[in-house]
């Protein structure tokens, strides 16, 4: 399967969006096949061609796919101009109420997340690394996108593939920042299967934070990127040894206005 559907998304009309796989794309070796990471070594003009069968699933224009240089940030990008590219711009999230624009981002274990006011016509994507997520990138991006004319409350927002609380094991230490944040954070560290380890569940986290930003309606697919080989996960590179690793690609757009 190439690309993954969330329900919840798909249930408006004015929407196209993908959770992308690993499937259908031109890569080779340990990119195969859908590798749309231009951060990664693989050869850069099979991860434009990757980024162009992606657009083509959703029936947008090749060139509809805006993303950003992601550095697990909060910083949002407004995407306000149908011809400006991004691609070079720091950031970890972008919004939009421009129809045919797609928003995309990369992610490889971390949380992707795609919002979309429907009633409104405002969307956004996010990359929600635990860095990010404790900075306040969803929050940053629910903002954003009230800038544009949306409203909390009627944000429909999606986890996608992500590493699993089961597959997460970390450090005691890494949980202090999150403790730190909010005692009742406390909840998304489970027992881990080594001393001085947890199992963090970074869905259940980043499902936190769209509360607090006001978004009451969402969810995650609960897809683990590192259980299952046909999605991209870093965790699975480097306990595997292996040099690089693609990216998965999970977008969101308007559709242009008939």
């Amino acid at each position: 399967m190439m690309r993954l559907i969330a329900d919840p998304l798909a249930a408006a009309s004015n929407v196209r969006h993908g959770f992308f796989t690993r499937q259908g794309g031109a890569s080779e070796g340990i990119y195969a096949s859908l590798n749309c990471g231009l951060g990664s070594n693989d050869d850069k003009a099979l991860v434009r061609e990757n980024r162009r069968r992606a657009m083509r699933e959703l029936g947008l224009a090749e060139n509809a796919l805006r993303t950003v240089y992601q550095i697990h940030s909060a910083n949002v990008v407004t995407v306000s101009d149908r011809a400006n590219n991004s691609a070079a711009t720091k950031a970890d999230a972008l919004v939009s109420a421009l129809p045919g624009v797609a928003l995309g981002v990369l992610a490889a274990d971390c949380a992707p997340v795609l919002m979309v006011d429907a009633e409104n016509g405002v969307i956004g994507a996010t990359h929600a690394g635990w860095r990010g997520a404790v900075s306040g990138v969803i929050e940053a991006t629910v903002e954003a996108m009230v800038g544009l004319g949306a409203a909390p409350s009627q944000i429909t927002a999606v986890v996608g593939p992500c590493i699993s609380q089961d597959s997460y094991e970390v450090s005691t230490e890494f949980s202090r920042a999150f403790q730190d944040q909010d005692a009742a954070n406390h909840r998304f560290f489970g027992p881990g299967n080594r001393d001085s380890h947890l199992q963090f569940d970074l869905a259940g986290y980043v499902m936190s934070r769209l509360a607090v930003a006001g978004v009451t309606a969402s969810s995650a697919l609960g897809a683990d990127t590192y259980a299952d080989e046909d999605l991209f996960s870093y965790r699975r590179t480097c306990h595997r040894g292996e040099p690089d690793y693609g990216r998965n690609l999970s977008v969101i757009a308007l559709a242009e206005r008939s």
